[in-house]
């Protein structure tokens, strides 16, 4: 979609599919070829679902970190540029090629960013292989159907359930220009003064990408929800959360209830005012000051 100065796409091969991932390659970042660069130690960025998602949502945030981490930005399976399977999509499909990612970049634990559901997802890749995290700092991680709510009830889900029609609403009602900027003013942000074109522009490009439709319906009708509060307690990593005041979807009472589940691996949970899904989006200043401050006290062993 929009990649961020001196940032290039790669990609490497999983499971389900080729993945692309944005890391710095050019200036006004070191070389990767460069001694001092290949030090660097790794941070990864993992962007959250919706019509039109990709790499693009961590964009304004992951670049303050190049001259420190060797940055990388994934375009989820199904997302992005990334391949679009044909597929009924599962939950293990994401905590699958999540950790395959993980094992093709990464020689060793590593820090990692993580948005809405996919941080949900990364939760639970962390309980799986806890070896592959060095610490977790998250932006509103649920699972959609939190403490027994079942969002798979909810009359969207049972509407785009519908064969045919979900092909429908997906191609007149999110994959437009006026669908997603609807969404985001509406839904996803809590200043609709905040959605700019550019914004809108990379999330159109994604969610026309040939085949888009497939995860993000999966997504809409609830197949990759569940219940986070049945998982979390199992979390050793040290872990940091950010959680909106206005999201949409999911509040931060529910966020609370989460962090409470496991106090000894979720050392913060910081409510932003103001903010919807995307603080990163929002509020990518922030957001960025958040995130150092956050690694600065996980990486140390330190809580708040």
């Amino acid at each position: 979609m929009i990649e961020p100065n001196g940032f290039k796409q790669h990609s490497l091969v999983t499971s389900l599919g080729r993945i692309v991932y944005y890391t710095a390659e050019e200036m006004p970042w070191p070389s990767p070829d460069a001694a001092e660069s290949k030090e660097l130690p790794t941070l990864v960025f993992l962007h959250g679902f919706g019509g039109g998602s990709s790499a693009y949502e961590w964009s304004k945030v992951y670049p303050a970190f190049a001259s420190d981490y060797r940055i990388l930005a994934p375009d989820l399976i199904g997302w992005g540029r990334s391949d679009h399977p044909e597929r009924n999509y599962q939950i293990d499909d994401y905590i699958t090629t999540i950790v395959e990612f993980l094992e093709q970049t990464c020689t060793q634990a590593i820090p990692v960013v993580a948005s809405s559901l996919t941080a949900a997802f990364t939760i639970r890749a962390a309980i799986a292989r806890p070896e592959l995290f060095k610490c977790l700092i998250l932006t509103t991680p649920a699972g959609l159907s939190d403490f027994g709510q079942d969002y798979r009830r909810s009359f969207f889900a049972q509407l785009v359930s519908t064969p045919i029609l979900d092909r429908l609403i997906y191609s007149t009602g999110v994959a437009t220009s006026s669908g997603i900027r609807s969404f985001l003013e509406n839904r996803q942000f809590a200043r609709p003064n905040r959605v700019y074109e550019e914004i809108v522009e990379a999330y159109l490009a994604s969610a026309q990408q040939p085949n888009a439709e497939y995860a993000a319906l999966a997504f809409v009708r609830g197949d990759l929800c569940f219940d986070l509060s049945l998982y979390i307690s199992q979390l050793t990593t040290p872990t940091a959360i950010i959680w909106g005041e206005k999201s949409e979807f999911t509040g931060p009472e529910i966020g609370r209830r989460l962090a409470a589940l496991n106090p000894q691996a979720i050392r913060i949970f910081q409510t932003l005012e103001d903010v919807g899904l995307t603080p990163q989006l929002e509020l990518p200043g922030v957001t960025i000051g958040l995130i150092r401050q956050y690694l600065k006290s996980l990486l140390e062993g330190g809580s708040g």
